[in-house]
């Protein structure tokens, strides 16, 4: 494990993001791109496209996503040259980005299987063994078939039931770990006992009792979040073959999936000598990888379960497992601190309901903290973990809303700016849980005004899995202790700037003084 664990420091000491590109890669893919660009739009001059912004000769768009905040970017954007559907052309790629729900409906619903694709990127087309897992995969035979299996076996609500006592214990160690805590009279920070949090749960889960291994995906995650953020320059020029080498990015990805993948080996080889062992877990304790294992001899999959695609699925959910439910609780806990009134609320809720001295609140009580579920609602409304969908591609020419959208166009579906139109949403920018009451609106894909997780054949399939993370961690939270800003963050003001990567977290680590409720 120490040489594993080298490796993945390794990775990240030397890692970098590669968003936009230098003026020596944009000279040397200057001719190429010229005459590629110019066959396009002989191609595309009679088509009646979306409106859009200008385009510079060779980097079309591309000075306009400069920064570290692309959501805020293409939603002013948008207001300006397209509410519901605007054209960007980015180095190569065309792009069409939807801002608004009436147009993200006629994406994800009335033409969702033409859109039901993804464009080629060459960082998780890397890290997951050419796109063999599902939110990467193209369209086709291969993702129809992981979908099913994740719905029917994977995040079944009987697997992610089975998942509870996982939960609930490792809910129990963050809540003693506080009031450890809580006695030194210091900040806790809140953001890295949430990652760890969200990390054991999700390994458990995954791998099984792999703690050891904590520490080195921890790694991993970091060195991901930093590859796949943003709009990488050799995604926007795929012709420029040459242009991965040249700027080091492939070179650090076989890196980075080198490390990644002896630390995978070893999960699975494991649990591969435990069932040779005769040590297999029973149903009740299968953990994901077990299950992929049973699904590998399996004949009429119509797809073969290979060691790749098991390490591609592995990889992915133990990555979104752990992004997901750490920023969603990260995003949680900063507006309640940031929101008093809200805070004080959601506490009362969960005392009232649930009395006095429980040691820890447990899931079968969580159905009766409808104010709770408010306040997750709203955060995922204005903090979705992923500002922008993962990119579609269509996989024909389709007419939207009057305007032409050529085959191969990807497709970028802003769910923050979605989330906030102050069309369909009071005082959008207003943090206020209440607007949930009495409201059908909710956030699995059925309401196109909120659409944290995506909708249609491409939503995420393990919502509930971690929203099950969220709702048992938040109820102790607000039932065990009493949350205040530190002294110099109360005189300054809770910052509240964002880091967009492969989630939307904080830029800044959530310090907070906790005070055990038995002791205020």
């Amino acid at each position: 494990m120490d040489y594993l664990r080298q490796k993945m420091i390794s990775c990240s000491s030397s890692f970098e993001t590669f968003k936009i590109p230098c003026l020596f890669t944009l000279a040397s893919i200057l001719v190429v791109t010229f005459f590629i660009i110019r066959k396009q739009r002989s191609k595309t001059a009679a088509l009646n496209l979306p409106p859009g912004p200008w385009k510079l000769p060779i980097i079309g768009n591309i000075h306009q996503m400069v920064g570290d905040q692309p959501h805020r970017r293409l939603r002013n954007l948008a207001g300006k040259y397209g509410p519901d559907v605007m054209s960007l052309q980015l180095g190569e790629l065309s792009y069409i980005v939807i801002s608004t729900p009436e147009a993200a409906k006629l994406v994800m619903k009335t033409h969702d299987l033409a859109f039901a694709s993804r464009p080629y990127i060459l960082g998780p087309d890397t890290l997951y063994y050419g796109c063999k897992e599902i939110g990467f995969a193209p369209y086709g035979e291969h993702w129809r078939q992981l979908r099913k299996i994740c719905t029917l076996e994977l995040f079944s609500a009987k697997r992610v039931q089975s998942f509870r006592h996982i939960r609930e214990e490792e809910v129990s160690n963050l809540v003693a770990s506080l009031t450890r805590s809580a006695d030194a009279g210091e900040p806790v920070n809140l953001t890295q006992m949430l990652f760890k949090l969200s990390s054991t749960v999700t390994s458990r889960a995954a791998f099984g009792e792999v703690q050891e291994l904590n520490d080195a995906f921890q790694i991993v995650v970091n060195n991901i979040s930093d590859a796949f953020a943003g709009f990488k320059i050799s995604d926007l020029y795929p012709s420029f073959k040459l242009l991965p080498t040249l700027t080091g990015y492939r070179a650090k990805l076989y890196k980075l999936r080198k490390a990644t993948d002896s630390v995978l080996e070893e999960i699975i080889g494991e649990h591969r000598s435990r069932r040779r062992e005769g040590r297999k877990d029973d149903g009740e304790k299968e953990d994901l990888v077990d299950v992929l294992l049973n699904l590998q001899g399996k004949e009429d999959l119509g797809i073969p379960i290979t060691m790749e695609v098991i390490k591609a699925v592995t990889l992915e959910i133990f990555l979104a497992g752990i992004e997901s439910s750490s920023t969603v609780l990260e995003w949680t806990m900063s507006e309640l601190v940031k929101n008093p009134r809200v805070l004080q609320k959601a506490q009362e809720e969960v005392r009232k309901m649930l009395g006095d001295g429980r040691k820890i609140v447990d899931e079968a009580s969580l159905h009766q903290l409808a104010y709770s579920d408010m306040v997750i609602s709203e955060v995922l409304r204005l903090h979705p973990p992923i500002p922008l969908l993962v990119p579609r591609e269509s996989r024909e020419k389709v007419e939207l809303n009057g305007y032409d959208v050529p085959i191969n166009t990807k497709v970028i579906v802003n769910a923050w700016a979605i989330s906030r139109d102050p069309r369909h949403w009071v005082e959008p920018e207003k943090f206020y849980p209440e607007r949930f009451l009495d409201c059908s609106t909710d956030y699995k894909g059925n309401d196109f005004q909120f659409i944290p997780f995506g909708a249609g054949r491409r939503i995420c399939p393990g919502i509930s899995f971690g929203m099950a993370v969220v709702k048992l961690t938040l109820a102790n939270l607000l039932y065990h202790f009493h949350w205040e800003l530190p002294s110099e963050t109360k005189q300054e003001g809770i910052n509240m700037t964002e880091s967009f990567g492969t989630s939307l977290r904080r830029k800044n680590a959530l310090r907070l003084i906790v005070i055990p409720v038995d002791a205020a």
